[in-house]
């Protein structure tokens, strides 16, 4: 008999009375806080599920809530207890009545019986310490918390300030560094006895009654001073969420329980009868368990918190709308705008879809309505095309579509006559790829049978939106890969232009374009700009583009591209 448990119970009880029946049926003697809190019947109730064994018995009862000195006045009075009675115990074992053994006793005792002068406490100095929260660090032990942290959450905070601003500053006792850790530990008979029974015990018990948490600190900075061999890690498997709150374990965690080789876990749902009954009632040992390897679970309760914290990129929705500028991702995965290209060329968004295997819209943010592929009135996600209903959110209908044709590139024109409200949006989407021929929204005024003083005020007003377009696409937070050209400059080399936007969409390809989508005649186009010159719009965003028009016979003449290499020596 070298192993004792102390339980620190306060809700739950028949599920506690389980655990304590069960290693005191394996021989183990078990001392039982419970809290003074709890109802004088369901204390009574436990009391008489555990009367047959005479190795059970309980410890004098304290007030106890979370993170206060009680919880360590507690298990020091359950300890002595346990120690005083039973002097055969080697080892005691700290746990709560939320706790489930997930192996035989005789497993645990084996495992002990192999390390008789191992202390097993997690305790690290507060620098290497990741997991406090709200600042608290090593303040924890240089000021004082009189105050409860939950019940009296201002004046806890303001007394914080107040001695903050005064530069008040406790004394930590000579001789000891703070070190902190889980409070459920398993020590040996002689650190735990050299704690209880420390001559300085008086001065440690101040100081630490207004540590903060002190069950996080008391033991594992005074196991330091005494321990022979510590390993800085706890028995027990207990999860922490990244608010500091814990785990809850359910049924559906059988597997994930059997296959930690942990002796026990907390926290339990108190309505788990799976689990209880599964782990209890595998009280004899089986085939030797391998050391405990909480790692896995390590690694998917990180996971998890990542998935529950981040979220999948480019997913929103109602149990989830991240805070802007904090999402996982703007879009679920790449996709490609082009802008200005279906002025240029003739039926470009066929030309395109046939090149790339990818799915091309037109004008998705086009006044009238979305442009989807096929023109259909519906496109992925069960997205209407009514303009009413996408510019109400235009960022919620992007990022859906993204969603919806998870897979598949999704491609989509854009002009300055469509909605500009996405603008820094994509542009700050590291998934966008944005490829922009400016100035070529004036080949439809080109070709339009207007008036040419509506068409003079249209262009200024298609030139200043694309001008701010121009300005959110150079500026220094765009994330998007970008590539601008202005007219004068695309037509003159439009192949190589082409062949370096699409080895952006699927750079693996390795394919040259031999041939080019049927560019739009421009011949005439050059005295247009000339024209709007003369009436005082003066056109920007055009390039150097000459009133002859001389910058390319493909510029004149229309019809589609061809790429002509020279043919080698015979």
């Amino acid at each position: 008999m070298s192993l004792g448990f102390i339980m620190l119970c306060h809700s739950a009880l028949d599920r506690a009375a389980e655990v304590a029946r069960f290693w005191a049926s394996a021989g183990c003697p078990v001392v039982i806080h419970v809290d003074r809190k709890t109802p004088l019947a369901d204390y009574e109730a436990l009391r008489g599920a555990v009367a047959e064994f005479g190795h059970v018995s309980f410890s004098r009862r304290f007030t106890c809530e979370w993170g206060s000195w009680p919880l360590v006045a507690a298990t020091q009075a359950a300890a002595e207890q346990l120690l005083d009675r039973h002097p055969e115990v080697r080892h005691v074992y700290l746990s709560s009545g939320s706790c489930l053994p997930l192996r035989p006793v005789e497993e645990l005792r084996s495992y002990l019986d192999a390390r008789p002068q191992t202390d097993f406490i997690e305790s690290v100095t507060t620098t290497d310490v990741d997991w406090t929260f709200g600042g608290l660090n090593d303040e924890r032990f240089t000021l004082r918390f009189p105050f409860s942290w939950k019940r009296q959450r201002r004046l806890f905070e303001a007394y914080t300030a107040l001695q903050r601003q005064v530069g008040f500053n406790r004394r930590i006792p000579e001789g000891i560094v703070p070190h902190l850790g889980s409070q459920w530990w398993c020590l040996t008979r002689q650190t735990l006895s050299a704690i209880l029974e420390d001559p300085k015990r008086k001065a440690y018990d101040r100081y630490f009654r207004y540590v903060w948490i002190p069950d996080e600190s008391y033991f594992q900075t005074l196991a330091r001073h005494y321990s022979v061999r510590i390993e800085s890690r706890s028995l027990t498997l207990s999860k922490f969420d990244f608010q500091g709150k814990p785990h809850i374990f359910y049924d559906d965690h059988l597997e994930l329980l059997r296959g930690s080789d942990c002796f026990v876990a907390r926290k339990i749902w108190p309505k788990a009868d799976k689990l209880y009954s599964a782990f209890l009632a595998n009280a004899q040992a089986g085939p030797a368990q391998g050391e405990p390897n909480p790692g896995m679970i390590d690694r998917l309760f990180s996971k998890a918190v990542e998935r529950r914290t981040r979220g999948r990129p480019g997913l929103y929705m109602q149990s989830r709308f991240p805070i802007q500028d904090r999402e996982n991702g703007k879009t679920a995965g790449p996709y490609s705008i082009f802008q200005g290209f279906s002025e240029l060329f003739e039926d470009f968004d066929s030309w395109l879809a046939k090149t790339t295997g990818t799915q091309v819209h037109g004008h998705l943010f086009a006044p009238e309505r979305a442009e989807f592929a096929g023109n259909e009135a519906i496109g992925l996600g069960c997205l209407p095309d009514s303009a009413a209903l996408r510019d109400h959110n235009p960022r919620a209908f992007l990022s859906n579509l993204i969603w919806s044709a998870r897979g598949e590139r999704q491609c989509f024109m854009l002009s300055p006559r469509d909605t500009q409200e996405l603008n820094w949006f994509t542009a700050t989407d590291q998934n966008a790829q944005i490829s922009v021929i400016t100035g070529a929204w004036a080949l439809p005024l080109f070709r339009s049978n207007r008036n040419f003083s509506a068409i003079r005020n249209e262009a200024a007003r298609l030139q200043r939106i694309e001008l701010a377009q121009l300005d959110i696409l150079r500026s220094m937070y765009v994330k998007a890969k970008v590539r601008i050209w202005d007219l004068a400059e695309f037509v003159e080399n439009p192949m190589e232009r082409l062949q370096a936007v699409l080895d952006e969409i699927n750079p693996r390809s390795g394919r040259h374009l031999a041939e080019a989508p049927r560019m739009s005649d421009l011949a005439g186009f050059g005295q247009f700009l000339q024209n709007l010159r003369n009436q005082g719009m003066q056109p920007l965003v055009m390039g150097d583009y000459p009133a002859d028009d001389q910058i390319g016979p493909a510029t004149h003449r229309g019809g589609p591209l061809r790429l002509v290499q020279e043919a080698g020596p015979e």
